[in-house]
C-alpha cells in the first residue's frame, strides 16, 4: 500500500507542479522616474519663459505626478493630465493623433472615446524598449508643439525612447 502511494506521488507530482499559474510581468514607470521626467519638462518650459503644468499618467490611466508651475493657468493641470492620459492610452503622441483624425474624418469618433482624452499637441507616450509604460503631458505653453518639446525633455531626462 505504501509503495502504491509513493509511486502515485512520484507520478502525479510533475502534473501538479505544471498546473501552477504563472502571473504575467507588467512593465511600469517607477514614481522616481515619473517625478524626474515631470521636473525636467517643467524646467525646459520655464527656461523659455512658459509657466506650465506637467502630468505623468501610468499606462492604465492613474495620475502618478502632476506639477503645476507658479503662474500657470487654471486650465493647464487638466490639459496636461488629458494629454498624458491620451498618449498613454493610445500609445502615440497627441499631435500625431490630432493630425491622424483631421486627415481621416472617419476616425473623428476617437475624440469621444473617453472623456479624459485631450487630442492636442503636448502629450507623448513614455516608452522603454518600445513598450509603453506611461504618458507625459504638458499644458500651458502658447502652442502644442512647444508643450511637446518640453515633454520630450522629460523623456530625455529619464532615458526613455524618443
Amino acid at each position: 500500500m505504501i509503495r502504491k502511494l509513493v509511486f502515485s506521488a512520484l507520478v502525479l507530482t510533475p502534473f501538479i507542479a505544471s498546473a501552477q499559474t504563472t502571473l504575467p510581468t507588467t512593465h511600469y514607470l517607477p514614481l522616481e522616474l515619473a517625478t524626474k521626467a515631470s521636473q525636467a519638462a517643467v524646467q525646459a518650459c520655464a527656461k523659455d519663459g512658459y509657466a506650465v503644468s506637467v502630468a505623468v499618467v501610468a499606462r492604465e490611466g492613474a495620475v502618478k505626478v502632476l506639477l503645476t508651475q507658479d503662474g500657470a493657468g487654471a486650465h493647464t493641470g487638466n490639459s496636461a493630465q488629458g494629454k498624458a492620459f491620451t498618449a498613454a492610452a493610445m500609445g502615440r503622441d497627441t499631435a500625431g493623433l490630432a493630425e491622424f483624425i483631421a486627415t481621416n474624418p472617419a476616425n473623428n469618433g476617437l475624440r469621444d472615446m473617453d472623456s479624459r482624452m485631450v487630442i492636442q499637441g503636448g502629450g507623448v507616450p513614455i516608452k522603454f524598449n518600445n513598450v509603453v509604460v506611461a504618458g507625459i503631458g504638458v499644458g500651458g505653453a502658447p502652442t502644442g508643439a512647444i508643450d511637446a518639446n518640453c515633454a520630450l525633455e522629460g523623456l530625455k531626462a529619464i532615458g526613455a525612447d524618443l
